[in-house]
């Protein structure tokens, strides 16, 4: 009798969730995760940057900031713990054999589920749950032509020259696609909550914008990258997104001091540095699209947005001829170490790197109907991408399958963020474990053991010195043992790593050079 009452009260007032607490059907948020690609911890105005992104901005002061966020480091990597709650290689990695994803998940729960942009994994959003989808396959894509990858539902799209009336620019498109599908969903007139997962390939290179965008940002970048970081690191104290307790990291060896350059050298990295701000500052734009649109049909209010970057700023030069104008389609520029390190003020070293330089992330959390803290706060409790996962699971009252389809599913590695959401203090993970290629990491509550390019292991105490500056591996031996030994158990028994990714550190440090590194 008891089992038959609860399933009545289930099924009148809507979904257990998996707390115990009963989630109302209606109440249940409509979710708009927004993932920037190789966008760094300083390069949004609310994260201390000079480029204007009012938008984002806005929806930060009305909402919450992580200083202590964590991707892991890799476009691929991330997206996959973003989708699944795994880690990269423990959900078989671009293939997700072992991982259900998001849409997955929330379809059984009764979610509209949509995906736009950039995919970067096996096969195709829909093959994995999404209703409907557009955008391309590929890590990057050419901003005005595309590449042959682009995909509508499942099918080949060939990229216009026009689109809606304007020139086809991958940003403006993928906003215009992710309006269409959740207009057409509100106007079917279902009651279902909606997902959209909205994934820019801004700003990665190639550094290409429209020329309106790239000449209003002309002259900005003229004091070059030390003055910026400094401005950047003031403005970030300033503002109390982070403590000057953390010191900004000096301007490593492989970087030159601005004022070495010559004129001419100074003149082409204004200009690529130029290009960057333009494109994030038409992503912010298009955010705004977005957020106006969810204004307009009345579900603003309990839409939870979530905005993310999948790693720090990306230190690789790899400019094909410096010729072509930007906003010309034949373009391709990059920036490499040198604007990258003022992306990622105040810490240390880039993408791909396990330092907190390369697996940082900006993530603001909007949701007026729900979000319980102060507006405008600003939390330094830990989060990473995994967590996403089990947050939608306790929002949306779903449950994590042990199988979709033939795939068995590992268990949930992720924990949910609603409690942070909730202004209180969330249980946090006991080891956050990282790694891309030879680079590593693991943190355990503050300390953090990280080796880079399979150079030695460091130890940090990350709530004295988080831009990880003073070194205490040689002072701590035995918990710099005891934490890569654990390291090497999730590796081996849950990331399930191969033997080549498994080899022991040197006893050095290596000597980084990525001014030179191509790859």
């Amino acid at each position: 009798m008891k089992n038959l009452l609860l399933s009545f009260m289930v099924l009148s007032l809507g979904t257990l969730v998996p707390g115990g607490g009963l989630q109302s059907a209606e109440s249940r948020p409509n979710i708009v995760l927004i993932m920037a690609d190789d966008l760094g911890f300083a390069d949004l105005g609310c994260y201390g940057s000079e480029i204007e992104t009012p938008n984002l901005d806005a929806l930060a002061a009305e909402g919450l900031r992580f200083t202590q966020f964590y991707n892991t480091a890799k476009c691929h990597s991330s997206r996959v713990s973003l989708l699944t709650g795994l880690y990269c290689d423990q959900a078989g990695s671009e293939s997700l054999k072992r991982g259900a994803t998001i849409a997955e998940v929330l379809n059984e729960a009764d979610y509209f589920t949509a995906m736009v942009g950039k995919w970067h994994l096996s096969k195709q959003p829909t093959d994995f749950g999404f209703q409907k989808y557009w955008g391309h396959l590929s890590g990057a894509t050419n901003f005005f032509t595309g590449d042959d990858t682009f995909r509508l539902n499942g099918e080949n799209w060939e990229v216009p020259t026009t689109l809606n009336g304007q020139p086809f620019y991958t940003t403006n498109a993928i906003v215009d696609f992710g309006i269409d599908f959740v207009s057409e969903h509100l106007a079917s007139g279902s009651e279902k909550p909606f997902l959209l997962y909205t994934a820019f390939n801004a700003p990665h290179y190639p550094l290409q914008a429209p020329e309106a965008a790239v000449k209003k940002v002309d002259g900005r970048y003229d004091g070059g990258w030390d003055l910026l970081r400094e401005t950047r690191h003031r403005k970030q104290i300033e503002t109390g997104l982070l403590p000057a307790k953390w010191k900004l990291s000096p301007r490593p060896d492989h970087i030159p001091a601005w004022d070495t350059l010559s004129d001419d050298e100074k003149q082409w990295e204004t200009d690529r540095m130029e290009v960057f701000a333009a494109m994030v500052e038409v992503l912010d734009q298009n955010v705004g699209r977005l957020v106006s649109f969810l204004k307009e049909k009345g579900v603003y209010d309990n839409t939870l947005i979530l905005f993310c970057s999948d790693n720090g700023a990306c230190p690789f030069e790899r400019t094909k001829g410096r010729d072509k104008k930007p906003w010309d389609s034949e373009s391709y520029w990059t920036y490499d170490a040198s604007w990258a390190n003022a992306g990622n003020t105040p810490f240390r070293l880039y993408k791909q790197n396990q330092h907190e330089g390369g697996i940082s992330s900006p993530l603001i959390v909007h949701w007026p109907q729900g979000l319980k803290t102060k507006a405008g706060s600003v939390t330094d409790q830990p989060g990473h991408l995994v967590d996403f996962m089990a947050t939608f699971i306790d929002l949306a009252g779903a449950s994590y399958p042990k199988t979709v389809g033939d795939r068995v599913i590992d268990p949930l590695h992720g924990k949910s963020l609603l409690p942070i959401f909730q202004g209180e203090t969330r249980e946090p993970h006991e080891t956050l474990y990282f790694h891309f290629g030879n680079d590593r990491a693991l943190r355990q509550g503050p300390w953090k053991l990280a080796s880079a390019k399979g150079g030695r292991w460091e130890l940090y105490d990350l709530d004295a010195d988080r831009t990880e500056l003073n070194d205490l591996a040689s002072q701590h031996p035995e918990r710099v043992d005891a934490m890569a030994a654990e390291w090497l158990r999730i590796a081996t028994d849950v990331d399930r790593l191969g033997k080549n990714q498994l080899k022991p550190v040197s006893d050095d440090l290596k000597k980084l050079n990525f001014r030179k590194e191509s790859k």
